[in-house]
C-alpha cells in the first residue's frame, strides 16, 4: 500500500471513480464511491483482528449472550480505542474478497450484513446492495474493490480527523458533479463558514476552557453545518466539550452524515433519520431537547402538503405550547416552519435563568415579505420581531448555490441579544461581496473569499448605522452595507378606508335587460333534478310565468323616472310588487335592485337599518400605517383569537383616526375607517432600505450612442449588399 497526502488521496479516489464511467455517469459516482470509501476505512480499522472477532462472536453466541451485550463486548474487543462500537463478524477483508473473484458479489453482501448495527444501517440507507449487483453485472466490482484495496486508509496512516476531511472533500466533489440536486443537501462550504463566523465570533462563552455546548441542524443533509461548526470551535478552543445533533429525511444524505461521524469516531445516535416537521410516521427526532446553537439551510420554495395534517393539528391543538403557535405559511413554501421548529429548540433566555441560543438559517427572499397583514407568514415575522429575537439579516450574492441562481439571505435569530442590540435589527447588504469563479458549477458562478467573509463578519460585529465595507474592491469601495433599525420599523397597521355607497335607481329598458341577465332571475326558470319529467316541466313553466310577471311590474316602473335616493325608490318598488301580488325572496330582490341601480356621485348616501352609511366596495381602499411610537412591543394581543383586532383597536384607534384626518380626508372628505378590518403586518423590505437612486444618463449621451449604433448598422448592411 502507498501512503498519500490529503489532496493526493482525494485525487486518487476520484481517478478510481472514473473507472465507473459507462454504467455510471459522473453525477452517479457517489452512489458507489461514498459507501465504498466508508467500507474501506472500516476494513482498514478492523482487518488486523478479523479472525479473532469472528471467533469471539461465535463463542459469545454459543454462550447465549443477548445481542446488545454481544455488540458492546465486540465493539470493545475489535477496536478498543474507539468510542463508537465498530466490528464485523464475517471474517472477510478486502484481501479475502479479492481471493474469491467468482463469489465477490455474494461475499461482499455477506460482509455488509455482518457489521455492527449502526454501520449496517448506514449501508442500508446508502442502498449499496443494489449497486453491488449493478457493478457485478457491468464487470466493475472486482476492479473497484482491487483499486481501493491498494489505498491505505488505516488509522496509523490517516487519523480520524484527517479521514473526516478527506470524506468531506469527496462529498463536496461528488455533490458538485450532481449539481442538479445538490441544493437539497449541500450548502457551499464558504457560506457555512460565514454562518459559523456570524454565530460564534460574537459569543465570548464559546472560548472558555471546558465550556459545554450543543449544536443542532434540523435539516443536516451530509453534515456540513455540524462539521464546520466543530472545525471552527476547535480551532479557537480545543478544550470545548461539544455535542452535535441533527436530523435528515433523505436516506443517502443521512448515511453520508453518519458515515462521516463514524469515520471520525463521533456519536452517530445524535443524527436521527426522519422528517423534522413530521409526516405522521416520523417527526421531531429530538423532542424535548434544547440547543445552544442551531444552523440550517432548510428546503425553500418546497411544498409541505405531506406534512400539513401533522403541522396544522399541532398548531391548532397545542398553540404556543407547540412548535407552530404563531401560524403556518402558505402550502407552497414551508421554510418558515423550520425556523419555528428551531425557535422551539432554543435554550431558555438568560433573563429566564437559561443560557440562551443563537440561530443562523438560510432562506430565499420569500420569508422577508411574502404574506399580507394577518397572514401566516406575517404573523410568524410579527411573533419573532415583537419578541425581539431577530438579530440580523444578511443579503448574500446571487448565483452562490449549485442548483439555483436566486438571491439568498442569512437570518440570525437569538434570545440573548447584548444590551446594545436589544430592540434593534441589523440589515447587512452583502450582495456585492463575491468573486467570480474560474469555472462555474451548475448555477454557482460566484463565491465568497476569506476576505469577504471577514468583512461581513466585521460589519455584523461593529453594529454601526450606515457602516461601509472595509474592502477596496471596486463594487465595495465606500458602499454602505450595514443599517440599524428599531423593531417597530418593520411593523405596520393595515387600515381599511371606506367611502359611502351612492346609487341612483331607475327602471329603464337597458336596466331591465340587466335584470334578465342576473343568475337569480334566470334560476326562476330552472328545476331541481327530478325523475318525474312532468313535475319538472311544471316547475319550469311556473318559473317562466313568474319571470314574465316580474318584468311586467318593472315595465310599470319605467315612467317613475330617476331616483337619487334609495328610500323613495324602494317605497315605489315594494308597492308595485305588492299590488301585483308578488313576494320576492331576499336574494332575488337584491339582484333586481342591483341591476336597476348605478353608482352616482350626486346621489344620496345609502344607509342601513340603523342609519349608518353603507360602504362602497368599489371605492374601498387600504392604507399601511406605521406602528405608533407610543405603544411598546410586543403588542398585547392574542394571535389566535378574534379579540386580536378589538384589543388592538383600543390601543391604536386614535392613531389611525389622526392618520385618516391628516393623510386621507383632505382628498376624500367622506372617508371613514372600518376598524374591524384593521390588521397588524410585518415585513422586512431589505432591498428597499439599501436602494440607491441612480439618475438617468443625459439625453445627449444617449443620442450619441444611438447615432453610433445606427452608423454600425449601416456599415454592416453595406457589407451585406456588396
Amino acid at each position: 500500500m502507498t501512503q498519500h497526502k490529503h489532496p493526493e488521496l482525494v485525487g486518487l479516489i476520484w481517478k478510481i471513480a472514473d473507472g465507473l464511467r459507462g454504467p455510471y455517469r459522473p453525477p452517479q459516482y457517489r452512489h458507489v464511491m461514498l459507501p465504498m470509501i466508508v467500507l474501506r476505512r472500516m476494513d482498514c480499522v478492523l482487518e488486523e483482528k478479523a479472525d479473532e472477532v469472528k471467533a469471539k462472536y461465535e463463542s459469545l453466541k454459543q454462550q447465549g449472550f443477548e445481542d446488545e451485550v454481544i455488540s458492546r463486548m465486540l465493539g470493545k474487543f475489535a477496536a478498543p480505542d474507539r468510542k463508537q462500537p465498530l466490528y464485523n463478524t464475517s471474517g472477510y477483508t478486502f484481501k479475502r474478497l479479492l481471493a474469491d473473484p467468482e463469489n465477490i458479489g455474494r461475499n461482499l453482501v455477506a460482509y455488509l450484513h455482518s457489521f455492527s448495527p449502526i454501520a449496517t444501517k448506514i449501508f442500508e440507507k446508502f442502498g449499496f446492495e443494489k449497486e453491488i449487483e449493478k457493478l457485478e453485472t457491468s464487470n466493475r466490482l472486482y476492479g473497484t474493490v482491487k483499486a481501493l484495496a491498494n489505498v491505505d486508509l488505516h488509522p496509523e496512516t490517516i487519523d480520524n480527523l484527517q479521514m473526516g476531511y478527506v470524506f468531506e472533500d469527496l462529498v463536496r466533489k461528488f455533490n458538485e458533479q450532481a449539481n442538479e440536486e445538490a441544493g437539497d443537501h449541500f450548502t457551499p462550504r464558504e457560506v457555512i463558514r460565514l454562518m459559523a463566523n456570524l454565530v460564534y465570533t460574537a459569543d465570548e462563552d464559546i472560548y472558555k476552557p471546558g465550556v459545554v455546548r450543543t449544536v443542532y441542524d434540523p435539516t443536516c443533509g451530509t453534515g456540513g453545518m455540524l462539521s464546520i461548526s466543530e472545525e471552527y470551535i476547535r480551532e479557537y478552543n480545543k478544550d470545548a466539550r461539544l455535542a452535535f445533533f441533527g436530523q435528515e429525511y433523505n436516506e443517502e444524505s443521512w448515511a453520508i452524515c453518519c458515515s462521516d461521524l463514524l469515520i471520525k469516531d463521533e456519536p452517530v445516535d445524535n443524527i436521527v433519520w426522519g422528517d423534522t416537521l413530521g409526516d405522521g410516521k416520523t417527526g421531531d427526532g429530538h423532542a424535548g431537547k434544547r440547543f445552544h446553537y442551531q444552523l440550517a439551510n432548510p428546503p425553500f420554495g418546497v411544498k409541505w402538503e405531506t406534512q400539513s395534517k401533522v403541522v396544522e393539528k399541532e398548531h391548532r391543538e397545542k398553540g404556543f405550547d407547540g412548535r407552530f403557535g404563531p401560524g403556518t405559511p402558505r402550502s407552497n413554501d414551508g421554510s418558515l416552519l423550520f425556523l419555528l421548529h428551531m425557535i422551539s429548540k432554543m435554550q431558555r433566555a438568560p433573563e429566564e435563568g437559561g443560557e440562551g441560543s443563537k440561530i443562523a438559517v438560510v432562506f430565499n427572499g420569500s420569508p422577508l415579505f411574502t404574506g399580507d397583514a394577518g397572514s401566516g407568514e406575517s404573523n410568524i415575522r410579527r411573533w419573532i420581531i415583537e419578541n425581539d429575537w431577530l438579530d440580523a439579516v444578511v443579503a448574500l450574492p446571487d448565483q452562490l448555490f449549485y442548483n439555483t441562481g436566486i438571491s439568498t439571505y442569512i437570518w440570525l435569530v437569538t434570545n440573548r441579544k447584548p444590551a446594545e442590540r436589544k430592540g434593534k435589527i441589523q440589515l447587512i447588504d452583502a450582495t456585492q461581496h463575491f468573486q467570480k469563479m474560474r469555472k462555474s458549477l451548475g448555477n454557482k458562478r460566484n463565491e465568497l473569499s476569506e476576505a469577504h467573509i471577514h468583512d461581513i463578519t466585521r460589519l455584523y460585529g461593529r453594529f454601526r448605522q450606515n457602516d461601509a465595507s472595509d474592502l477596496e474592491e471596486a463594487q465595495l469601495r465606500g458602499k454602505v452595507c450595514s443599517k440599524i433599525f428599531s423593531n417597530r420599523e418593520f411593523g405596520y397597521l393595515k387600515m381599511t378606508v371606506e367611502r359611502p355607497l351612492r346609487l341612483n335607481f331607475q327602471a329603464t329598458p337597458e336596466r331591465i335587460a340587466r335584470v334578465q341577465e342576473t343568475t337569480a332571475f334566470q334560476n326562476l326558470a330552472t328545476s331541481k333534478k327530478r325523475k318525474d319529467d312532468k313535475v319538472r316541466q311544471q316547475e319550469i313553466e311556473a318559473g317562466q310565468a313568474l319571470q314574465q310577471q316580474i318584468l311586467g311590474v318593472l315595465e310599470k316602473l319605467v315612467d317613475k323616472g330617476l331616483y337619487r335616493s334609495r328610500a323613495p325608490f324602494l317605497k315605489a318598488f315594494d308597492a308595485a310588487f305588492k299590488a301585483a301580488g308578488i313576494k320576492l325572496d331576499a336574494s332575488l330582490k337584491k339582484a333586481i335592485l342591483a341591476a336597476l341601480s348605478e353608482r352616482d356621485p350626486e346621489a344620496e348616501i345609502c344607509r342601513d337599518a340603523k342609519g349608518n352609511p353603507e360602504p362602497d366596495s368599489e371605492l374601498r381602499d387600504t392604507e399601511l400605517v406605521p406602528l405608533p411610537e407610543t405603544i411598546a412591543l410586543p403588542l398585547p394581543v392574542d394571535y389566535d383569537s378574534k379579540a386580536d383586532n378589538i384589543l388592538l383597536l383600543q390601543l391604536v384607534q386614535a392613531h389611525l383616526q389622526a392618520y385618516l384626518e391628516q393623510e386621507v380626508k383632505p382628498h376624500v372628505p367622506d372617508a371613514w375607517i372600518d376598524f374591524k378590518k384593521t390588521k397588524v403586518g410585518y415585513e422586512i423590505p431589505l432591498n428597499r432600505h439599501f436602494y440607491v437612486y441612480e439618475p438617468p444618463r443625459p439625453l445627449e449621451l444617449i443620442e450619441e450612442e444611438m447615432k453610433a449604433l445606427e452608423g454600425d448598422i449601416i456599415s454592416m448592411l453595406r457589407e451585406v449588399v456588396q
